[in-house]
């Protein structure tokens, strides 16, 4: 039977958090980056220019996230940053009426375990789950490895730092001068088959001039600026992208990851460029 802990948040809301044991354990196991080794080159956060506009209220601190006092979630590790810029750059050469719109960059372990909690009980919500109801663990489980395919376990090992945590990794979209976002064809975070980078790729074709080929569309654009600044896309995440993690490593097969989690902001806000640890 699956173990988990009902617990009263500061809210005086219930709040689900499963129990990390044997199965949670055998879910880090499927992902083949956490083997890649991290050669943490130090290099500090520090915060993301105002020339990159991104997205308020930030969505998880309006949750109710547990981020630190004065923690910021607009940070990012240099060189990062030093490329988001870039490929904000690149964005305007293609198309000067778009720019690019930040959802989430860091983020503290402790966010990314009330975010996986909450995204599990957000789930089972939706699927009619009691998670009151102790005999129905093999829906629970099923619910966790569907969450467990967009959301890292918020893991403290060093070796196993969920992306965000390392100020590598960043949720962004496409949005209009005005600030208002574009239909990408689903949102973020979405726990489904059309958060899937290429889902619309197919219809993309066989319907010309439909939604679905503006969809596949602007969803290329976003990869095609973030990939020429260097960035790697998440398999199953059209928004999700990071430089330097260990997902980043695996993805480009270019040697260690150079980023752990981080846990602290910089005062220097100068933009340096570290050499790759391999």
């Amino acid at each position: 039977m699956n173990s988990f802990i009902l617990k009263v948040d500061l809210k005086n809301k219930f709040s689900f958090e499963p129990k990390f044991h044997q199965y949670s354990l055998q879910m880090m196991k499927l992902r083949p980056w956490n083997n890649i080794k991290i050669n943490e080159c130090n290099e500090p956060l520090i915060p993301i220019t105002k020339s990159i506009f991104r997205l308020t209220p930030h969505p998880y601190m309006s949750l109710g996230a547990p981020y630190l006092t004065g923690a910021d979630p607009w940070v990012l590790r240099r060189s990062v940053l030093k490329r988001l810029i870039s490929a904000q750059q690149h964005l305007s050469e293609i198309d000067p009426q778009l720019k690019l719109a930040l959802f989430d960059a860091w983020r503290p372990i402790s966010v990314q375990k009330f975010m996986f909690n909450y995204t599990i009980q957000e789930t089972c919500k939706l699927k009619g789950i009691d998670t009151n109801d102790l005999s129905i663990s093999e829906g629970l489980n099923d619910v966790i490895e569907e969450v467990g395919r967009f959301w890292a376990i918020p893991s403290s090992d060093p070796l196993t730092p969920p992306p965000h945590s390392t100020g590598a990794a960043i949720d962004l979209t496409l949005a209009d001068m005005t600030g208002k976002p574009l239909d990408l064809g689903g949102d973020i975070d979405f726990i489904g088959p059309e958060s899937s980078p290429d889902f619309y790729k197919k219809d993309s074709f066989k319907k010309p001039y439909s939604k679905h080929q503006v969809f596949h569309h602007r969803r290329s654009i976003l990869f095609s600026v973030m990939e020429q600044a260097g960035f790697a896309q998440h398999p199953n995440e059209w928004w999700h992208f990071s430089y330097g993690d260990q997902l980043w490593s695996w993805l480009t097969k270019k040697g260690n990851a150079i980023y752990g989690a981080s846990l602290e902001v910089s005062k220097d806000n100068t933009l340096l460029d570290p050499s790759l640890v391999t």
